[in-house]
C-alpha cells in the first residue's frame, strides 16, 4: 500500500487543477497515490481528472452522480484510499515542492502520529506569497509526540484539513466522516484533534494556500452560512457522547463565539435580510452551549455577552464604534508619521543646501553592524586620512559594535539625514535609504557583499522567485549614484558590469573584509577560538550554508547531531544557520554544536575554524585565503540553479570536495578526504582564480585612491607564490599584476 493517498475533492477548479495536481506529481517523495473527486463539476474538472488518471497509474479519477459537497466528496475520496496516511488537497491549492518528504520524514521521526500538523501559506492572486502569522506554534520543541491537552494553542491555527496528515487506520478506528454544508472542515478537524492519541508538528510551509480573487465559496453572500450553527451542534453532540472531553467544552464554546462573532461581522458573507436571524440563531447556540469557565479575553468579554443575550443593536453600535475608535488611532499615528516624514525631507532638503563637508565620511553595511568590507575601510581611513570623521548608520542594537571615535547614526533620524546630505564620502555594500539625492561633489562608494556566485542585479529580471519583488528601476536609479564599484576579481568586475549597469568606475583592488585573515596571527586565533567556546585541540568546522530562494521555510539540510557523531569527540561544528539541523527544535543542543547564527563577524567565525562546509554561499570565495579545507554539500543543486541560478559551475570548478548527498558528506570526513591532496589542488586553482588581489592591503588601496585620490603607488597586490600563511604578515616584496581602475 501507498505512504500516503492524497485526496483531491474538485468543483469549479478548471484553472487550478493542473496546477494541483502537477504540484502532486512533482514530489520527490514518490509512493503516493492521488484520488481525484470529480463533485459533478460544471466545468471540465472530470475530464481533466480523467486526462492525469490515463497519464500515471497512481492516479485514480472518481465521478460522483450528483454534486454533493466538499464533505461528502472527500468521504468518497476517503472510501477508495488505501494509502498509510490520508492528506487533503483541494483543487486550487498546492504542494510546495519536497512537502511530501518532508512530511515522510517527520512522521518516521515522531513515530508515527496519529496526526501530523504542518504550515501553509496564503498564496495571492498578484503573486504574493505570506506565510501563517501563527506560524510560531509549530515549534517542533519538547516532546516528539503529544496529546492536544499537552498544546491546546494549536487549535489557535487555522482549522481545516488541508494542513494536517492523518492515520488512516485512526480515522477508520474512530468512524470519522465529513458532514455536508459549509463549514465542513469544523466538526472534522476538532473531534480529531480532541480524540487523537498522538499528534506531532512540522515547522515547515508544505501547502501554498490560493486566495481567489473572486470565487471562493465561503466568501460569498449566502444563507448557506447558516450551517455553521449545524457543525457545531455536531462539535458538541460529540463531546457530549466522551465524558473523557469535557475538559475541552469551555474551549469549542470559546471558540464557537469567535466564529459566530466573525461570521457576522463579515459584510460579504450574510444576506442583509437575514443578519437578525443569524445573530438569533448564534444567541441561541451560545445559550445552548454555554459552559461555565469558558475563558474569554477581557476584549471580547462585552461582545459575546452581549451575543449570548441577543443584543443585536447594541452589539452592532459597539462593533461600529469599535471599528471608528480603530480608525481615529490608526488616523492618528498616521498623521504623526506624516508630520515627522515632512519634517525630515524639509530637514535634509535645508542640509543639502548647506556646503559640504570635505572630511565627513559616513559607513554603513547590510545588517547594520559594524562589519564587512565597510568597515575595513572605515577603520583604516581614520588611520590614513588625517582629520577625517566618520560616522557609523546602524540600529541601536548594533551601536555597541562600532569603534569608539565613531559617531551611530539611527537610521532614520535627523542626524541621519544630515549626514547623507553633507558627507563629502558614502559608503555602503548594500543601498543606501532610497530618499537620498547624491550631491555633486560627494561620492559614493559601493563596496558589494562579496564575489558572486548566484545571479545578482538585472540579470534576476527573469528569475521572480529569486527576484522576490525587487523594484528594478529603484535598483538602477541607485547604481547611477555609484562613483565607484569595489571589485574582488575580473570575476566579480565583468559580472556586475552586466547586472548593474551604469557609468561608474570600477575598484579591481580586492576585498578588504578579507584584510583580517592577512593580519591575524596564532595568538589572535587562539583567543578566537576560546572566546567561542571551542575547546582545545578540536577541530572546529564552520557550517554556513545560504538562504534558498525557492524555499518559503528555510530548513537545515544538514543533520549536524549526526555528523559530530560520525567524526567523533575530537570535533566541534560552529553552526551558522537560520536554525540547528535539530528534529526536537529548540531542545538543549549537542555539546559539540556551538550555534553562531547570531554572531555579527563571520570573519571572526572563518579566523576561529579549521575548515568550512558551505553550499553556495559566497564565503567560500573568501575562506580560502586561509588556505584551510572547503567542502561543498550540494544536495540541492539542480533546484537552487532553477530557482537562483549562477554564473559557473561550482560543480566543476570548486573549492574543495563537493558531496552531493549527506552519507557522502559523512564518508568524505570519516576517510580524511576532506583535508587531502585533492582538496588542496581545487582550493589553490579557486584561490588563483578568485583571490589575486586578497593580500592584506586591499582597504589600503581604496582609501589612498577614493579618499586621498592617489592614482600613482598604490600597494601592488602580492602574488600569491610570495604571500606567506594566513595566520602571518604578507610580504609586500615582488610586484604584482597591475590593477584596473
Amino acid at each position: 500500500m501507498p505512504r500516503f493517498s492524497v485526496i483531491v475533492p474538485a468543483f469549479r477548479v478548471q484553472a487550478y487543477l493542473h496546477a494541483c495536481l502537477d504540484s502532486v506529481l512533482a514530489q520527490s517523495f514518490k509512493d503516493y497515490e492521488i484520488v481525484v473527486v470529480d463533485d459533478c463539476s460544471p466545468d471540465a474538472c472530470g475530464p481533466i481528472a480523467d486526462e492525469y488518471a490515463r497519464r500515471d497509474h497512481r492516479v485514480t479519477a472518481l465521478h460522483l452522480p450528483r454534486n454533493t459537497g466538499l464533505g461528502p466528496a472527500r468521504n468518497a475520496g476517503m472510501g477508495r484510499a488505501a494509502g498509510d496516511y490520508l492528506i487533503f488537497l483541494d483543487g486550487d491549492d498546492t504542494l510546495l515542492p519536497d512537502a511530501l518528504q518532508i512530511i515522510a520524514d517527520r512522521i518516521d521521526a515522531t513515530g508515527e502520529p496519529d496526526v501530523l500538523m504542518y504550515d501553509y501559506a496564503r498564496t495571492y492572486w498578484t503573486g504574493r506569497s505570506v506565510r501563517n502569522v501563527l506560524a510560531a506554534h509549530l515549534d517542533e520543541g519538547g516532546p516528539a509526540r503529544f496529546r492536544l491537552t499537552d498544546r491546546p494553542e494549536l487549535l489557535q491555527l487555522l482549522m481545516v484539513v488541508w494542513n494536517k496528515a492523518y492515520r488512516r487506520a485512526f480515522i477508520e478506528a474512530e468512524g470519522f466522516t465529513f458532514p455536508p454544508g459549509y463549514y465542513e472542515d469544523t466538526p472534522w478537524t476538532y473531534p480529531v484533534l480532541m480524540s487523537a492519541g498522538s499528534i506531532a508538528v512540522l515547522d515547515a510551509v508544505c501547502v501554498s494556500y490560493r486566495q481567489r480573487r473572486r470565487g471562493n465559496i465561503l466568501s460569498t453572500t449566502s444563507e448557506k452560512h447558516f450551517d455553521v450553527f449545524d457543525q457545531y451542534d455536531r462539535v458538541f453532540a460529540f463531546i457530549d457522547a466522551r465524558p473523557e472531553l469535557a475538559l475541552w467544552r469551555p474551549v469549542m464554546f470559546r471558540r464557537m463565539l469567535d466564529h459566530f462573532s466573525a461570521l457576522f461581522a463579515s459584510r460579504d458573507r450574510l444576506p442583509h435580510h437575514s443578519r437578525a436571524a443569524f445573530f438569533r440563531r448564534a444567541a441561541a447556540s451560545c445559550r445552548r452551549y454555554r459552559t461555565p469557565g469558558a475563558l474569554v479575553p477581557r476584549r471580547a468579554l462585552l461582545r459575546h455577552g452581549l451575543l449570548r443575550l441577543g443584543a443585536r443593536r447594541t452589539y452592532q453600535a459597539l462593533s461600529g464604534a469599535q471599528r471608528l475608535g480603530g480608525r481615529l488611532r490608526r488616523g492618528s499615528a498616521a498623521v504623526r508619521r506624516a508630520v515627522r516624514g515632512v519634517a525630515l525631507r524639509a530637514h535634509y532638503r535645508v542640509q543639502s543646501r548647506l556646503p559640504l563637508r570635505s572630511r565627513d565620511a559616513v559607513f554603513a553595511a547590510r545588517g547594520g553592524g559594524y562589519t564587512g568590507s565597510p568597515a575595513a575601510i572605515e577603520a583604516k581611513v581614520r588611520e590614513l586620512v588625517p582629520g577625517v570623521r566618520t560616522a557609523w548608520i546602524c540600529r541601536a542594537a548594533d551601536a555597541h559594535t562600532v569603534p569608539t571615535g565613531t559617531r551611530h547614526l539611527a537610521p532614520g533620524s535627523f542626524a541621519h539625514w544630515s549626514a547623507l546630505a553633507r558627507s563629502a564620502y558614502l559608503v555602503n555594500d548594500a543601498a543606501f535609504d532610497r530618499g537620498l539625492v547624491k550631491r555633486r561633489g560627494q561620492v559614493l562608494l559601493q563596496t558589494h557583499e562579496g564575489t558572486p556566485l548566484r545571479t545578482v542585479g538585472t540579470d534576476l529580471l527573469d528569475r521572480p522567485a529569486a527576484a522576490r519583488g525587487t523594484d528594478f528601476e529603484q535598483l538602477l536609479r541607485s547604481v547611477d549614484t555609484w562613483d565607484f564599484s569595489l571589485s574582488a576579481n575580473p570575476h566579480s568586475t565583468l559580472v556586475r558590469e552586466r547586472a548593474y549597469p551604469s557609468a561608474y568606475l570600477t575598484l579591481e583592488y580586492g576585498s578588504p573584509r578579507n584584510d583580517v585573515y592577512h593580519r591575524t596571527g596564532p595568538a589572535d586565533v587562539a583567543r578566537l577560538r576560546e572566546t567561542l567556546g571551542i575547546p582545545a585541540g578540536s577541530t572546529a568546522l564552520l557550517y554556513a550554508p545560504t538562504h534558498r530562494d525557492y524555499r518559503r521555510v528555510q530548513r537545515p539540510a544538514l543533520d549536524l547531531e549526526r555528523l559530530v557523531r560520525v567524526l567523533g569527540p575530537q570535533f566541534v561544528v560552529l553552526a551558522r544557520a537560520p536554525r540547528l539541523a535539530d528534529p526536537g527544535g529548540h531542545r538543549a543542543p549537542h555539546p559539540r554544536i556551538i550555534d553562531v547564527s547570531g554572531h555579527r563577524s563571520v570573519e571572526t567565525l572563518a579566523l576561529a575554524s579549521d575548515a568550512l562546509i558551505t553550499d553556495y554561499a559566497s564565503l567560500m570565495f573568501d575562506y580560502v585565503n586561509l588556505d584551510r579545507p572547503v567542502v561543498l554539500h550540494l544536495a540541492d543543486v539542480e533546484a537552487y540553479e532553477a530557482a537562483r541560478g549562477t554564473y559557473f559551475d561550482i560543480t566543476t570548478f570548486p573549492p574543495g570536495i563537493v558531496a552531493r548527498g549527506q552519507d557522502e558528506l559523512f564518508d568524505i570526513f570519516a576517510t580524511d578526504h576532506w583535508r587531502g591532496s585533492r582538496s588542496a589542488q581545487l582550493r589553490a586553482a579557486f584561490r588563483a582564480r578568485f583571490c589575486p588581489y586578497d593580500d592584506g592591503y586591499a582597504a589600503e588601496r581604496v582609501v589612498r585612491r577614493v579618499f586621498l585620490g592617489e592614482t600613482d603607488g598604490l600597494p601592488l597586490p602580492v602574488p600569491s607564490t610570495a604571500r606567506r600563511a594566513p595566520s602571518a604578515l604578507p610580504s609586500q616584496d615582488g610586484a604584482g599584476a597591475g590593477l584596473r581602475s
